[in-house]
């Protein structure tokens, strides 16, 4: 009997053993499962943060090169030169397939804060663009630039 007893206390210790070691395999593929799940999300916010980086340094670059623009279009509004005007419309191309597009304001629309600064009024038609001085631009879907205008301020009697 006493070798029965002993031998029950084996088994008894055994299976605590087993239910032990089942408690820290679970323990450990919980602690996987949750560190395979940070490292994925790590992976997607690195890639979004690169993505970040690259429209930012783009962002940066288009603001400079904004003001050359200005004097190309400027230059080719008042020449005849094929040379320029095609150089012109190769760098419009350039920036328009890196994301740069043209706000669309025209005179006669409602003056829109959003995307306009009024840098002049005028008397004319109250809160309407009378004139364009300077283009605005968006890069992808952020404005970068909002376009310069001249406002209406109403009629005077």
């Amino acid at each position: 009997m006493d070798k029965k007893l002993r031998k029950n206390k084996k088994v008894d210790k055994n299976a605590e053993r087993v239910d032990l070691l089942e408690s820290k395999l679970q323990e450990m593929e919980t602690s996987w499962k949750r560190a395979l799940a940070d490292y994925k999300n790590l992976e997607k916010r690195t890639l979004e943060e690169k993505l970040l980086f690259v429209e930012f340094a783009n962002k940066s670059l288009m603001e400079k090169l904004l003001p050359v623009l200005d004097n190309f279009s400027m230059l080719e509004n008042h020449t005849n030169d094929v040379g320029i005007k095609m150089s012109v419309k190769e760098l419009r191309v350039v920036l328009e397939n890196s994301g740069l597009r043209m706000t669309e304001v025209k005179p006669g629309q409602e003056f829109d804060p959003n995307v306009m600064d009024a840098v002049d009024s005028g008397q004319g038609e109250d809160n309407k663009v009378l004139e364009v001085i300077r283009p605005g631009y968006f890069l992808k879907d952020k404005l970068i630039r909002p376009a310069s205008v001249k406002v209406g301020r109403g009629q005077k009697p």
